[in-house]
C-alpha cells in the first residue's frame, strides 16, 4: 500500500484507518454525516483531529488523472476543492490473484486497481440539493446559475476543458452575501493550453444537458421555486455563460485619441474579478482607429489584491466588500492621523484595529459555522442597515455590539 500526500499539513497518513479495504466495507464508526449530493462513486466523510475529508473510491490511474487536475486548478486559484492525496496498492492479495489471468489484458487487470482520492471538505459549503431542499426563493437560484456559470467560464479561461460541469459536480459557499461555486468533481477534466470555440461550446451543451437533468430530478422530488421550468433555467446558465465570456473576451475598438477607453476597459473587467495579464492593440483604418483584445484574463484580481494587502486570503466577492471598507476608512484615519495615509499602512491598520477588533468581540457559537470573512461582511450590512435607521454614520465596532445583541435575541427566540 501506497499513500501520497499532496498536503503534509494534513497529516493524514493514519494508519489507524482500514485503507486497504473498500469504503463500503470500512465501519460505520469511520465516518462522519456531512451534508452532501448524489455521487456515482462512493463517497465517504472521516474526520481527523480539527478537519472533515472525503474520501472517493476509483480506480487509480481516474484518481491519479483527477487529483493532478485539481491540484494544477488549485495551484491557478480557481475555486476547487483542496487536494490531499491518493492512496494506492490497496490490496497487494487482490492484485496477485489478479496478475494470474490478466498479464495479457492490462484493461482488465487495470480493473482490479483501486485507488483512493483524498480531498479537504470545503468548510461552510453545501450541495444544490440541499440548498434546493431547504427552499430558496428564485433569487437564490439565480445566483447559483450565475456562479456556475462564471466558474465554468473561469475554468475555460485557463484552457481546462471540464467534461462534466453540472450541479451535481459542485458545491456553493456563501461569499459576500452571494453565492462561489466550487468544482469538486474533475476526473473529466483535460488541461489544453487554449480551448476552441469547438470545445468550449460542447462543454457548454454537456452543462446544459446535466443542470436541466439535476433540476428535473428536483423539481419531481421537491419542486423549484415559482414553479421553474429546468429547461428553462438551464437554457438561462447558457446566456450566462456567454454574457461573462463576452465581457471578458470580446474586443473594443476605439478612437486613436481615445486611449483612456483602454483604461476603462480596464478598470471593467478589475471590476469583475479579473486581471488583464496582457493586451493586444491593432490600429485599423491608417491609424485612426485601435482595435483592442484581451489575450490573457486571470480570474482573482481582488482576491490578489486583499491579499496583498492584509494576508488575508478569502473569497471574490468578499474581498471586493473589505477592499472596499479599506478604502473607506482609508481618509478616515487620515483624518484622525491630521496627514495623508497610503493604502497600504491604512490596509494594515484596518486589519488589527476594525476587522480583527470585530471577529473578536462575536463568540464562535453566534456565528453559524460562517468563516471570518463572511461574519465581517454581515457586519458590514448591519452597519448600513443600522446607519440608515439612525441617518448618521455608525461606526463598524458599534455596528458589531450591535450585531452581536441581534445574534443573542435570535439564539433566545429559537
Amino acid at each position: 500500500m501506497k499513500i501520497r500526500i499532496y498536503s503534509p499539513s494534513s497529516s493524514l497518513a493514519n494508519l489507524g484507518y482500514p485503507w486497504s479495504r473498500h469504503l463500503n466495507d470500512w465501519p460505520d464508526r469511520c465516518f462522519v454525516d456531512v451534508p452532501c449530493g448524489i455521487h456515482r462513486n462512493v463517497v465517504k466523510f472521516i474526520q481527523y483531529e480539527d478537519n472533515i475529508y472525503v474520501l472517493k473510491e476509483l480506480r487509480t490511474h481516474v484518481a491519479k488523472k483527477e487529483l493532478a487536475n485539481l491540484h494544477k486548478l488549485e495551484a491557478l486559484g480557481l475555486p476547487v476543492v483542496n487536494s490531499v492525496g491518493l492512496v494506492e496498492k490497496r490490496d497487494e492479495a487482490v492484485e496477485e490473484a489478479s496478475n494470474e489471468y490478466t498479464q495479457d489484458s492490462p484493461k482488465i487487470k487495470d480493473m482490479f486497481d483501486r485507488g483512493l482520492l483524498i480531498t479537504k471538505f470545503l468548510d461552510g459549503s453545501l450541495p444544490y440539493r440541499v440548498i434546493i431542499e431547504r427552499g430558496i426563493n428564485y433569487t437564490r437560484l439565480e445566483q447559483m446559475l450565475d456562479s456556475l456559470a462564471q466558474l465554468l467560464v473561469r475554468v475555460h479561461l485557463v484552457g481546462f476543458y471540464w467534461g462534466d460541469c453540472s450541479f451535481s459536480n459542485a458545491l456553493f459557499k456563501r461569499d459576500a452575501g452571494l453565492l462561489t461555486a466550487f468544482l469538486v468533481d474533475a476526473e473529466t477534466g483535460e488541461f489544453h493550453k487554449k480551448l476552441s470555440k469547438g470545445q468550449r461550446e460542447y462543454d457548454l451543451e454537456l452543462a446544459h444537458l446535466n443542470i436541466a437533468g439535476d433540476l428535473m430530478d428536483l423539481e419531481a422530488h421537491c419542486g423549484l421555486p415559482n414553479d421553474a421550468d429546468p429547461v428553462d433555467l438551464a437554457d438561462s446558465l447558457v446566456s450566462k455563460y456567454h454574457y461573462f465570456w463576452g465581457q471578458l473576451t470580446d474586443p473594443i475598438e476605439i478612437g486613436a485619441n481615445e486611449q483612456y477607453k483602454i483604461d476603462q476597459f480596464i478598470e471593467r473587467i478589475n471590476t469583475q474579478g479579473y486581471d488583464i495579464g496582457e493586451l493586444e492593440i491593432d490600429t485599423l483604418v491608417r491609424g485612426t482607429r485601435l482595435f483592442v483584445r484581451p489575450v490573457n484574463v486571470e480570474p482573482g484580481f481582488n482576491r490578489k489584491k486583499l491579499q496583498k494587502l492584509t494576508g488575508l486570503l478569502v473569497g471574490e466577492n468578499q474581498a471586493k466588500r473589505l477592499l472596499q471598507d479599506i478604502y473607506r476608512y482609508q481618509p478616515y484615519l487620515s483624518g484622525m492621523k491630521k496627514q495623508p495615509v497610503n493604502i497600504g499602512s491604512a490596509a494594515r491598520r484596518w486589519l488589527i484595529d476594525i476587522y480583527q477588533t470585530s471577529l473578536d468581540m462575536i463568540a464562535v457559537e453566534l456565528r453559524d459555522h460562517l468563516d471570518d470573512a463572511e461574519v465581517f461582511h454581515e457586519i458590514l450590512e448591519h452597519r448600513w442597515y443600522i446607519s440608515e435607521q439612525q441617518k448618521k454614520d455608525v461606526g463598524t465596532i458599534e455596528a458589531t455590539k450591535s450585531y452581536v445583541r441581534l445574534r443573542l435575541s435570535l439564539r433566545e427566540i429559537k
